[in-house]
């Protein structure tokens, strides 16, 4: 791997800090007195204090995201009261008196104002200077479904949630190994969003892990409220309308890509999940390649590759022969062109643009509609209109024919921001092909090629390993080849621990039951 490339350090914003650099004090009524200034006008924040004997105490949290029945579970009243005469201590309340698990002391005002604020319960006991933090979470949280934007025939169903420790279970159930390191940071001023950086020990490059943490702690933003966010302040090229960091909601897509030496984040409060560095031919593959015999899943990917130039180029291909090169059409099919744009208005550019805009306008209107009634409103948009606009003498039969070839192809790709940045590429390369034909196609497809083989995700070529080309890693690009002749990781990710599995895996050929020797 190429050295990183050094991360500019942007100018930061101002962010609205409610930090005070206050110490927890001694007297119970002067901490509660801090923490209802910091909290005034927050109805949602409880005051419950207990009187046991002379121990005061006070815990303070947020209605609703904790579990009232762990805290009555405790016994942290009972507890108080047999230890009354104790002189009690944090290190005392925390071994002997918290039965919670996740329990940690705090000394300043912040700290505890974090912690309350992410779920926490926090305790405070009078003549005692510090405050004790237990989890008590009880939100209500979406249950493990199978993902809506990743669907596959076979390979596990479960999809990440918006919880960020059920999302690290997933993988942590998909890779049982003390080699899975999950590193915890907290990012956004206001919102304190909890993510988690997951690497395989050994796999994952030393470099490469620094960069990503560096990267991360750069951040100075007042909110996080999904790993979008995260994506457009880490990815190395912002302009580059393509994807440098693969986003899923399939566990199986995060723990395969681990064991080859990538690093996910995962984000509190979205269900995807980010991985990186990734290359152009991984948005083109589907989990799903891995699960079904190779033979399948060459075919399939053979597929994906030519649909991807298709939905790319044909509409600009159309626009550019029937514009300036008529003579490269055979001659009935050019008769039967001409015949149905006889009536037709506008040039070919036009139309095409029409139609790629009507097209586009509604998969939007299909996407942000409720499910029935979106589908209803693409069929009608599909059949009814397209059909209206041809008897109209709007737009030609051909030109329908090319904006649905078009549509469908944008559909096999499997990443949908992979699949959005090919569909918003089209529109240039249209332009060019109306303006100059061919050369402006082929003008437009080498800019976009170089521009490939330039881009970089984290250091890696984002183009590889067709560029720079690599043959012994092309037979998990364009194929899959069978699982047991992938022995090595991706040399473009892995340096060290390379071998995947032992050699000579292939299944023996075996004579079959009742020939020689039976």
């Amino acid at each position: 791997m190429k050295s990183f490339k050094k991360h500019r350090q942007l100018k930061k914003p101002e962010v609205n800090n409610t930090k005070t650099g206050e110490f927890i004090k001694y007297e119970l009524e002067e901490n509660i007195k801090t923490m209802k200034v910091l909290f005034k006008d927050c109805s949602d924040i409880n005051f419950r204090f207990i009187t046991a004997g002379d121990t005061k105490a006070c815990l303070v949290f947020v209605d609703g995201l904790i579990d009232a029945a762990s805290i009555e579970t405790s016994g942290i009243r009972q507890l108080l009261e047999e230890t009354e005469r104790r002189q009690l201590t944090a290190d005392y309340l925390k071994e002997k008196v918290i039965a919670i698990n996740s329990v940690s002391e705090t000394e300043q005002i912040d700290d505890a104002l974090n912690k309350i604020l992410g779920g926490f319960t926090v305790l405070f006991v009078d003549r005692i200077d510090k405050a004790i933090a237990f989890d008590a979470k009880g939100t209500i949280a979406r249950s493990v479904a199978e993902p809506e934007t990743e669907t596959s025939v076979r390979g596990p169903r479960e999809g990440f949630t918006e919880r960020l420790r059920v999302n690290t279970s997933l993988i942590r159930q998909k890779i049982r190994s003390n080699r899975l390191k999950i590193v915890s940071k907290i990012i956004g001023e206001q919102t304190q969003t909890n993510i988690a950086i997951l690497y395989i020990e050994g796999l994952a490059q030393p470099d490469l892990i620094d960069e990503v943490m560096a990267r991360l702690d750069a951040i100075k933003i007042d909110a996080i409220l999904e790993s979008g966010y995260i994506e457009e302040l880490i990815e190395d090229n912002s302009w580059s309308v393509f994807p440098q960091i693969q986003n899923t909601e399939r566990p199986d897509t995060v723990a395969a890509n681990l064991l080859e030496g990538r690093i996910s984040i995962v984000v509190d409060g979205t269900p995807f999940v980010l991985i990186l560095p990734v290359t152009f031919w991984q948005f083109l593959q589907a989990s799903e390649d891995y699960y079904n015999r190779y033979h399948i899943s060459i075919f399939l990917r053979i597929l994906r590759v030519l649909f991807v130039f298709v939905a790319l180029e044909l509409p600009a291909l159309y626009v550019a022969v029937t514009t300036y090169h008529q003579e490269m059409i055979p001659t009935n099919l050019l008769f039967s062109i001409a015949s149905s744009r006889e009536a037709i208005p506008f040039p070919a550019f036009v139309e095409a643009l029409i139609m790629e805009i009507s097209f586009e306008a509604l998969r939007e209107a299909g996407v942000r509609l409720p499910k029935i009634v979106g589908q209803a409103v693409s069929i009608l948009g599909a059949l009814v209109i397209g059909q209206a606009a041809v008897e109209a003498g709007i737009v030609s039969a051909p030109m329908v024919i090319v904006v649905s070839i078009t549509g469908i192809a944008s559909f096999t790709i499997p990443r949908f921001n992979m699949a959005i940045s090919i569909r918003l590429l089209r529109f240039p390369l249209m332009i060019l092909a109306g303006m100059f034909g061919l050369f402006g196609l082929v003008l437009g497809s080498l800019f976009l090629l170089t521009h490939l083989c330039k881009l970089r995700s984290f250091g890696v070529p984002y183009f590889s390993p067709l560029g720079p080309l690599s043959f012994k890693e092309l037979k998990d690009v364009f194929i899959r080849a069978p699982w047991w002749s992938l022995e090595m990781r991706p040399k473009q990710t892995v340096k060290g621990n390379r071998r995947r599995m032992i050699d000579h895996l292939k299944p023996p050929t075996t004579q079959r039951y009742g020939e020689e020797g039976e």
